[in-house]
């Protein structure tokens, strides 16, 4: 499953959500994911894994950045079973 994230960093709280016309031009399911982590040497992107694997309840591995690795709109690929 392909999903479209928006992502925050430098947040409070980590969290994600489902977003239902974040970006209208994508067909993708959408999620706002705020982390905590700051965007230097890949740590946000490690904590949008984390953040990511936990909601959909899949290893870290099953997830997987396909672009957007440094920047804010990201297209994420989650392979496993989803619960």
């Amino acid at each position: 499953m392909k999903i479209l994230v928006k992502a925050k960093p430098h947040a409070k709280i980590e969290k994600v959500e489902r977003f239902e016309t974040l970006f209208e031009h994508s067909s993708l399911p959408t999620y706002k994911v705020s982390v905590k982590a700051a965007p230097t040497d890949g740590k946000a992107n490690d904590a949008i894994i984390r953040a990511l694997a936990d909601h959909f309840k899949v290893r870290t591995n099953d997830v997987c950045i396909v672009s957007g690795h440094t920047a804010g709109q990201k297209i994420i690929e989650i392979s496993g079973p989803l619960l």
